[in-house]
């Protein structure tokens, strides 16, 4: 085996030597003779080739190389030769050679990072070059205490690499030696150099060699029984997401089970030694402010049943107007904490008009690890950015959604709607589905992707088209833009801005919202898995009779209608009848999912998102009625008045003080209209290049119907269609 030595400038780094870097040489002050006595500490006369190690003081005359160097200043060969080529076999060998050529200023680096010598020294902690890099190697052992790898870890004034040496080798636990006298309590933390700053703390600790993810299923039972155990990842979504695993594997043991979350101060991606060094903080506080039991317990007696006007206040500290928008919304988001009562929501609007203000907003009342916010997103990136490659299955990816909340930020296309149709239908729990993927070398190639569980989805967009096969699957809502919700929403932007700290102080310690988080994640805990509806009868009974003339689309209807009723039993369950994992909805429920479905039904059954129906409603019948509201019956067999493009977007500007656009309005609003039957759109008699707008359901002297009369979207009134019949050429009857 060959033998390398290390390089004169590591060397002289490692005893703490000043020098300064000239070209290809190093100089410092002579280290054999007292040449340098009387010189300035800018003035220098040993100097060192960089590449060969070799030494020439150019006042005394001292030559020699590292060796003689070495040899001078009292250090072995063994301080300064590595036996680390490419062919170097790993074993316990290997292991002591690093850990005596680990460098003074690298010893300084660990013990900065809260290890102790005796700590360094009793794990072998060493230095060497592997990969053609410096590393700080970290020897790993087996469960039966041999020697298996070193973790690496890049010279930190270099880089924050990590990697195994040899490459390809399977995690473990560091430090399997530990387990067997672990008696009382200990931490999973995620990294071996914060476990060994807390091994210099005296408390006793463990982790995986291969990252947040990586702990095994067969590892908990060599942790034992009745113990406390605290997971401590780090601070960023990997770090949390990976103590929830490790903690729902420890579940069903005999031990008890706590995560610790680090305090915001340690940074996004702070770690433990962040928290130990950076803050100095408290070790018994991370066991006590800082450890949450898992499951985590919430004393429900603080909480009493919660009507909607309630929620509408405490959801109004923030959203502005849009009360039955802000309820759904919120009864969405909630039905993720069940198993199949999910239901879906599709915000339609214009830019500007805060379509995924409101869901984002809701969001933040509820645990950040269940909610996923997508800006754009193509289909194959959302399975890789949300999946996890399945360890059995190579080339299979693993979306587990279930109770997850999903709102996907102003996307300007469904295509990805497309591909969770099954899901958003809830088919099946577990769906396979196939993506193509690009490789350099291999072209196109095939991933299975198993999509896992039933979320609640929020979709929100400005393209006011909509499929209906996604349409059918959707709540329609689009936000309030009316002037006072403005205006409102202007002041609390102001609010906000002037001083964002003391708002957000305000905010985060106003009891009601404080309390509603709270009660937000003791609904999650409980588990709800069922939601069974006892007076089903009420339901059948008072949904027959708003819908008098049955249609298909009645049959989804009914559906999200049932799972409003039981997100309201769900936000009161512990006042509801419970067997388990399963509780009743009550009459109350029933009677409150009602009010607001009477609210949201009209433009759910035509298909339209609200910002469509009511512009066909404030604007199109209102300038129908003005243009042709007068006209008396001695000229009812005349042609009736259209409305051109251009007079709809006057008015459109007149009753919203916003301009509308030119080709969303030809391209997407008026097909809309004339798909769900309530205008039609003819040439104009007297210039055959204008298109005339007709509205085909109120008539402007006819008194305002109910829902249940318009929902055929056309008027089926004979009497009144004959009566009013104009000039345009057209099966279909106009006012």
């Amino acid at each position: 085996m060959n033998q390398q030595t290390i390089t004169i400038k590591e060397y002289l780094t490692r005893k703490g030597i000043k020098f300064y870097e000239s070209g290809k040489e190093l100089v410092t002050q002579c280290l054999f003779n007292d040449c340098d006595n009387d010189s300035s500490n800018t003035e220098s006369h040993l100097y060192f080739d960089t590449e060969t190690g070799q030494y020439d003081c150019k006042k005394c005359g001292e030559k020699g190389n590292i060796i003689t160097l070495a040899k001078h200043l009292g250090d072995s060969i063994n301080d300064i030769v590595l036996n680390l080529q490419k062919s170097t076999k790993f074993d316990a060998g290997l292991v002591e050679t690093c850990h005596l050529a680990l460098p003074a200023n690298i010893r300084q680096y660990l013990n900065d990072r809260g290890i102790i010598d005796t700590i360094i020294d009793a794990h072998k902690l060493g230095w060497g070059k592997f990969y053609g890099k410096q590393w700080i190697t970290i020897p790993i052992k087996d469960i039966y205490g041999v020697f298996q790898f070193f973790k690496l870890r890049q010279d930190p004034n270099v880089g924050n690499e990590k990697i195994t040496y040899p490459k390809g080798v399977e995690a473990q636990i560091y430090d399997w030696e530990i387990l067997p006298n672990i008696t009382e309590k200990i931490i999973i933390c995620e990294g071996e150099l914060d476990r060994l700053a807390l091994l210099s703390r005296n408390i006793s600790a463990i982790t995986s060699t291969h990252g947040a993810m990586t702990f095994k299923n067969e590892w908990v039972e060599k942790i034992g029984k009745n113990k406390k155990i605290y997971i401590c990842f780090d601070n960023d979504e990997a770090g949390k997401k990976g103590a929830e695993r490790v903690a729902k594997l420890l579940e069903n043991t005999e031990n008890e089970i706590y995560i610790i979350t680090l305090p915001q101060e340690v940074g996004e991606s702070g770690d433990i030694t962040d928290y130990l060094i950076k803050l100095n903080g408290n070790t018994d506080d991370l066991f006590g402010k800082y450890a949450k039991e898992y499951p985590e317990k919430i004393d429900t007696s603080q909480f009493k049943p919660i009507s909607s006007q309630e929620l509408i206040e405490i959801l109004g500290l923030t959203i502005k107007k849009d009360e039955e928008n802000k309820i759904v919304t919120f009864l969405c988001e909630l039905s993720a904490f069940t198993e199949n009562s999910q239901f879906n929501i599709s915000y339609n609007a214009p830019s500007s008009t805060g379509k995924s203000y409101i869901p984002t907003e809701i969001a933040r009342l509820f645990p950040e690890e269940d909610v996923v916010e997508i800006g754009y997103c193509s289909p194959t990136a959302f399975f890789h950015d949300v999946g996890e490659q399945d360890e059995k299955r190579k080339g299979c990816i693993i979306v587990d959604l279930s109770r997850k909340i999903l709102i996907f930020l102003d996307q300007p296309h469904t295509q990805l709607l497309e591909r969770l149709r099954p899901l958003l239908s809830h088919d099946k729990k577990e769906i396979s589905i196939k993506i193509t993927d690009k490789n350099q070398k291999q072209g196109l190639r095939t991933k299975n992707v198993i999509l896992r569980g039933y979320p609640s989805v929020i979709f929100c967009t400005a393209g006011l088209r909509i499929d209906e096969q996604e349409a059918t699957r959707f709540l329609l809502l689009s936000p309030e833009i009316n002037r006072e919700k403005i205006r409102q929403g202007i002041l609390e932007s102001i609010k906000k801005e002037a001083d964002a700290e003391s708002y957000k102080k305000w905010l985060d310690e106003n009891p009601e919202r404080k309390l509603l988080k709270e009660r937000i994640r003791a609904i999650k805990l409980e588990g709800i898995k069922e939601i069974k509806i006892a007076s089903y009868q009420t339901i059948i009974d008072r949904f027959l009779s708003e819908n008098k003339v049955l249609i298909p689309r009645n049959q989804r209807d009914i559906k999200r209608l049932v799972s409003i009723i039981k997100s309201f039993a769900l936000i009161n369950l512990w006042w509801r009848e419970k067997n388990g994992t399963t509780i009743t909805a009550n009459e109350d429920d029933i009677e409150q999912a009602f009010k607001i479905w009477e609210v949201i039904s009209v433009s759910q059954d035509i298909n339209l998102p609200p910002y469509i129906y009511n512009l066909y409603q404030e604007v199109i019948l209102k300038m129908w009625n003005d243009k042709n509201g007068n006209r008396n019956d001695d000229f009812i067999e005349t042609k009736l008045l259209g409305l051109s493009r251009q007079e709809l977007l006057q008015k459109h500007f007149e009753v919203y003080g916003r301009m509308l656009d030119t080709n969303q309005l030809r391209q997407q609003i008026l097909p809309m209209l004339e798909t769900a039957g309530l205008i039609i759109q003819e040439a104009d008699p007297n210039d055959k290049r204008k298109i005339l707008i007709y509205p085909t359901v109120l008539s402007a002297r006819a008194p305002k119907l109910n829902n249940s009369e318009t929902r055929s979207g056309v008027n089926t009134n004979e009497e009144n269609n004959s009566e009013l019949r104009g000039g345009v050429n057209s099966d279909l009857e106009i006012l």
